[in-house]
């Protein structure tokens, strides 16, 4: 039986596209000034985290203290460097079965979001063609609390005009099926949150998901 379910509220970064490696390259640049250590698996830590919150994560490998100023230099140095490197970023990297997805719920009338903690997110969704596809955008210039905290995808929900328990988040971070949960909503755990309990639906990606037998389309 399906949802009822008016709204699909879609992470951006390991949902919609894979910029990770990108992240990981700007972060390993600023980490080696600074002479701090920092490997991919530490980079998994950050997976979900908004910016600075990701930078108090690597700075427990420093030996030495910042102050705040310092650190809000290293977390606009790391943008710096991130932005430079989406310059290569293209439709290519849109992840697989996106473009099918999205096809089929706009086919069937339902409403489509980004729910993002990144501040590129504009530029990232310009920069693979969909500018000006999602019904509503809301992003990390937008809120105050990243997730886990659900202010994200309530005001995705709230510029979609519809009530957060209508809506199905897809997110692929524990952190945002933490926050979806914590908003009223159902979510969809691909990627490595196909492996998190909590998620009501789980899938490794969007190319294995039935949207039809969800919504009963």
């Amino acid at each position: 039986m399906g949802l009822s379910i008016k709204a699909v509220i879609f992470d951006l970064d390991g949902v919609i596209v894979s910029t990770d490696q990108y992240h990981y390259k700007a972060w390993k640049q600023m980490a080696d000034k600074e002479k701090i250590y920092f490997d991919e698996e530490i980079n998994e830590k950050l997976r979900g985290v908004s910016r600075i919150e990701s930078l108090q994560i690597i700075l427990t490998r420093s030996q030495r203290v910042y102050t705040e100023l310092e650190k809000i230099e290293l977390a606009d140095r790391k943008n710096k460097y991130y932005r430079e490197l989406l310059n290569n970023l293209t439709s290519e990297e849109i992840l697989p079965g996106v473009k099918s997805v999205l096809g089929e719920l706009k086919r069937n009338n339902i409403k489509v979001a980004i729910g993002s903690s990144s501040k590129n997110t504009l530029l990232i969704l310009n920069k693979i063609g969909f500018g000006n596809y999602f019904n509503a955008v809301a992003d990390g210039n937008e809120i105050k609390k990243s997730k886990p905290d659900p202010e994200v995808f309530l005001l995705a929900a709230k510029k979609l005009a519809i009530d957060p328990k209508d809506c199905l988040v897809v997110e692929d971070a524990n952190a945002g099926v933490e926050a979806a949960i914590r908003g009223g909503m159902k979510v969809l755990g691909v990627g490595a949150a196909s492996k998190n309990s909590r998620a009501d639906f789980k899938a490794d990606n969007l190319t294995y998901i039935n949207f039809k037998e969800i919504f009963n389309l």
